[in-house]
């Protein structure tokens, strides 16, 4: 009879982890292959050395972008609809949050497949890793 509150409070604790998960597992629980197409956009100037949700300080230089559910370290490939470029960036932050955008890359990553002046760009991503 006494072990009924430990039991709960046990069983309360592990569904409270559960909800603080960053990603939702997928079928298979790996996101390698996983593919998706939509809009990119990129990282404006203001964030340049802050931090993001991986803990990384964000740099223009490095070919990182953000994701809303990826896990952090994944490696992905971008790639230009419009005239095929692609580049491989690493997963270090959370967003866009902007509907219909997919991906927010770093200025050097976005400037590698496509014009900063255009703003956006249509691409397909591709988890490789």
């Amino acid at each position: 009879m006494t072990l009924w509150p430990q039991r709960w409070l046990i069983f309360a604790f592990i569904c409270l982890l559960a909800g603080c998960a960053t990603t939702q597992p997928r079928a298979g629980g790996s996101p390698f292959g996983f593919t998706e197409s939509g809009q990119a956009s990129f990282y404006a100037n203001l964030h340049q050395n802050r931090k993001t949700a991986s803990g990384e300080l964000y740099q223009h230089g490095l070919k990182t972008a953000a994701h809303r559910t990826l896990p952090f370290g994944s490696s992905v490939r971008v790639t230009n609809i419009q005239n095929g470029k692609s580049v491989v960036v690493k997963i270090n932050d959370r967003g866009p949050f902007v509907r219909g955008r997919i991906i927010d890359l770093s200025k050097s990553a976005f400037s590698s497949i496509g014009n900063t002046s255009s703003g956006l760009l249509n691409v397909r991503i591709e988890v490789i890793r």
